[in-house]
């Protein structure tokens, strides 16, 4: 597990994102400092996308040379066009190493064959290096990634949320060689919440013995949510979030903690609802 294998997602830059972000948007002093602890530190990867408000325009503000940027199409009700017409103009901004399908439902409607192989085109022509999809867990990523065969996939993962990792998903992405970007390692901070939201209170029991459990066993929940994820092989990065270079610092620090041996499998959650942000 190293630092290398820790990615760094920036809608915080664009808009106010997160249940638990009490901040809102970054400010462009602030997103330099966090960028600038994140090269320090031997971070290579941002993750981006073209409808995280401003977020594209904030990072061609600042110094993003030291990583790889990965970001996302508009969807395609914007109209194929227009989808490949913004890839240009996001990898003339920022330099963009891999695009991903942000939707994976574009792919799979009528001009879903059409927009792969326009991406197919600009990755020929050196517009970016990668193509890839970012899914839900509901979107069967393996079927996806055998009709398509990206480069890279995006997905959720984390401690609470192992999904992917029971039902042999991650393995058989990583058998084909996809390179695994895995999101909401913190499933937006959830984890480290003491009073949730009254729609989420159902989870309330078992994120209690979960701290319980990592306290116990002389860790924190920021330490093990890290550690498990990035400790996974089928894993090429693990993405957070953050708000200040200082969070950002905290997580860093946290990766110098060794990870206890514990049964892993039984701190993932089984209720769907409490895993889909987008539900919430």
């Amino acid at each position: 597990m190293t630092i290398e294998k820790l990615g760094l997602g920036t809608v915080q830059f664009g808009q106010a994102y997160g249940i638990s972000n009490t901040r809102g948007q970054v400010s462009l002093q602030e997103a330099a400092a966090i960028l600038a602890r994140a090269a320090q530190a031997g971070m290579t990867l941002l993750d981006t996308a073209a409808n995280y408000g401003d977020a594209e325009t904030v990072l061609a503000k600042l110094d993003t040379e030291a990583f790889r940027v990965v970001s996302k199409t508009i969807h395609l009700k914007h109209g194929f066009d227009a989808v490949l017409e913004r890839v240009r103009r996001s990898a003339a901004l920022l330099k963009i190493d891999t695009v991903l399908v942000h939707a994976a439902s574009d792919l799979k409607g009528a001009d879903g064959e059409h927009l792969w192989t326009g991406l197919q085109r600009l990755r020929s022509e050196g517009v970016v290096r990668k193509i890839g999809i970012s899914v839900y867990v509901a979107d069967d990523p393996v079927a996806l990634a055998g009709h398509f065969k990206p480069d890279t996939m995006q997905l959720p993962f984390s401690l609470l949320d192992q999904r992917l990792l029971a039902d042999g998903t991650l393995g058989r992405l990583a058998d084909r060689n996809v390179e695994i970007h895995a999101r909401s390692l913190f499933l937006q901070g959830l984890l480290f919440l003491e009073e949730l939201p009254a729609n989420l209170a159902a989870a309330a029991p078992h994120l209690s013995r979960t701290r319980e459990r990592l306290r116990a066993a002389s860790t924190t929940p920021l330490a093990a949510a890290l550690g498990f994820a990035l400790s996974r092989p089928e894993i090429a990065f693990g993405l957070v979030g953050v708000t200040s270079a200082q969070e950002l610092a905290e997580i860093i620090g946290a990766l110098q903690s060794p990870l206890p041996d514990l049964d892993w499998a039984s701190f993932a959650l089984a209720d769907e609802k409490v895993l889909t942000p987008s539900l919430w």
